[in-house]
């Protein structure tokens, strides 16, 4: 007994297993996107841990590269 499974298919025009240049512009724009997606979140990641400035820190005069003493 020979099973032909070609009777009960459809063609369906939009399948993306049967257009391959379809597949293959959807996976460029898939990872476009995310490395897209990456870049600005690392960026913001950055700017949100960002280092805040030279703190303003009360130093000892004893212990400055030219000391002063009382």
């Amino acid at each position: 007994m020979e099973h032909n499974t070609t009777e009960n298919t459809v063609a369906n025009p939009n399948d993306v297993t049967l257009d391959k240049v379809s597949t293959s512009r959807f996976i460029f724009y898939v990872q476009l996107f995310c490395i897209l997606a990456f870049m600005l979140g690392g960026c913001y990641n950055l700017y949100k841990h960002h280092y805040p400035g030279k703190p303003d820190v009360a130093v000892p005069e004893s212990t400055l590269y030219n000391p002063k003493y009382k």
